[in-house]
């Protein structure tokens, strides 16, 4: 054999053997990922339902395994040489079409560098993937060379491992389908469920207003209710801070105020007095108590008999009065009342849309504006004031949550809390539901008499004549005559200052000294 027979069967043999032996690798990898893959598939299978036999049969079955993977090694190597000897007589027989072989080796050449260009860019554009495949294959390969001595345990636990990282991936896919999925069905869906709600809740529209109209059988009770010299009606009028017109308007006495309980007490304690028939300072101030009893009553029947059509159970007997005394309290000219149980109504039917619990939205529902019943703490937000409060009597955090949070006052915290925000946006926008300057008005009012009332000595406060007269009732012992006219003049002086109304305010200060004796 001479230095060219050599070196041709040497450029041959490289060139054959670049192309087989890439392939012959590749699929000797594919294949012994495959066998490790339905090995220790078989060996988790085993090891569940066969551990006992497995752990003592395993030293002998690993043995079996080793000298069969080396039996098959040994053939596969016979294998091998033998096909190299075939080769090596074939390229003997060929080497008249050497050069021909060459050409085409180097146009082969030629397009393999092309297709390894594209798949180093596919390479480059699922690098992160091709190397958790690298690293899964790795372990593998380590598997199988190792599996002689691998327990079963630690079979098991690999594999678990494996499967473990493999749901991860697919479930992350699905959930970003899902969320790309729910983000173009989002808005269609909350469309939809809005409407509904609203379809599904019929409600009136009923505006509040500040007036009373006491009707009367004639008009001779007119002058028994002004008594003489007017002092029925000034009694009537210092004992429920309402003030009473009575004009030309037949068979009709009005009664004037902002505050809906107490037009309601001047209502039924003037009812009283006319049905009874004694109308002098002494009944009236004894009718008008009895009559501030049967309201409270009232408006805890009107609380209990709300939560009951509701369906609202185990709340507690102060939030029962307080929703009670709802029925006398507005929003905006929209009666409170009115507007919870509505609100309550549309949360019940959107949680029920979206599979939420309806008795929570419905409790947060009615709840939401219990912050507006209170007269006290009047510089705390009434959301933020409604939540203290349902904290105070041991309401679901959630209901909690949701009655803070429907003004953007604290962070939502609950799938309920966005709930209570849209239905009360959905029950206020009703078109005719309230009325922006009722509100205003009813608010100047009620700063007009908290101005008076910050004053010490003062007992109570009456705005009446839609807000041009301010009566100031004081307390006797405290304040003499002439501290009643400085108190007057101070309180004129800083309504001036701190407050903004039309035309002028009349401020009265009343201060009424009684001696009672009994006789035994």
């Amino acid at each position: 054999m001479n230095i060219l027979q050599i070196v041709l069967f040497i450029i041959l043999g490289l060139a054959v053997g670049v192309v087989l032996g890439r392939f012959l690798l590749l699929k000797l990898f594919r294949n012994q990922e495959l066998n490790a893959q339905n090995k220790a598939k078989k060996i988790l299978k085993d090891a569940e339902t066969n551990a006992e036999i497995l752990k003592k049969d395993k030293l002998l079955e690993a043995r079996e395994k080793f000298l069969q993977m080396k039996a098959d090694h040994e053939q596969e190597i016979n294998a091998k040489n033998n096909t190299i000897n075939q080769r090596e007589n074939s390229i003997k027989q060929k080497e008249q079409s050497l050069n021909q072989k060459i050409e085409n080796l180097n146009r082969k050449e030629e397009e393999l560098n092309n297709v390894k260009s594209n798949l180093e860019k596919q390479i480059e554009l699922a690098k992160k993937k091709q190397e958790d495949v690298d690293v899964l294959k790795n372990q593998h390969i380590q598997q199988m060379e190792a599996i002689a001595g691998l327990s079963a345990e630690d079979a098991k636990n690999q594999l678990i491992d494996s499967l473990r990282e493999e749901a991860r991936t697919q479930a992350m896919i699905q959930i970003k389908d899902i969320v790309d999925e729910a983000k173009l069905t989002a808005s269609k869906e909350a469309k939809k469920v809005v409407i509904q709600t609203i379809q599904r809740t019929a409600t009136e529209s009923a505006i509040e207003n500040t007036v009373s109209i006491f009707n009367i059988e004639n008009d001779e009770i007119k002058g028994r209710v002004i008594g003489r010299e007017g002092r029925n009606i000034r009694a009537l009028e210092a004992a429920t801070g309402i003030e009473i017109i009575v004009d030309d308007t037949p068979e009709a006495i009005i009664l004037s105020g902002f505050d809906p309980v107490r037009r309601e007490i001047a209502r039924l304690a003037l009812h009283r007095l006319v049905t009874d028939g004694r109308i002098h300072p002494a009944r009236i101030e004894e009718v008008v108590a009895k009559t501030k009893k049967q309201i409270e009553d009232e408006i805890v029947e009107i609380g209990e008999r709300t939560v009951i059509d509701l369906g609202i159970h185990g709340l507690h007997p102060e939030l029962i009065r307080m929703v009670g005394r709802m029925r006398y309290r507005s929003s905006y000219g929209q009666n409170l009342l009115q507007h919870s149980r509505e609100v309550a109504n549309f949360c019940a039917t959107m949680a029920a849309e979206l599979g939420l619990n309806v008795k929570l939205a419905k409790r947060a529902g009615l709840l939401h504006d219990i912050g507006k019943v209170p007269d006290d703490n009047p510089e705390l937000p009434h959301a933020i004031l409604g939540m203290q409060l349902a904290e105070k009597y041991k309401e679901h955090p959630e209901v909690c949550n949701a009655i803070g949070a429907h003004h953007d006052e604290v962070e939502m915290t609950s799938m309920i809390s966005p709930i209570i925000q849209a239905c009360d946006a959905i029950s206020g926008a009703r078109p005719g539901a309230r009325r922006e300057v009722v509100e205003s008005y009813i608010r100047r009012l009620k700063e007009l008499e908290s101005l008076a009332l910050s004053y010490p000595g003062v007992e109570k406060t009456f705005a009446i004549q839609a807000g041009r007269e301010l009566r100031v009732v004081v307390e006797s012992e405290r304040i003499s005559d002439a501290a009643a006219e400085i108190l007057a003049a101070d309180i004129s002086n800083r309504i001036q200052t701190e407050m903004t109304y039309p035309g002028q305010i009349k401020v009265t200060v009343i201060r009424e000294t009684r001696s009672v004796s009994y006789a035994k």
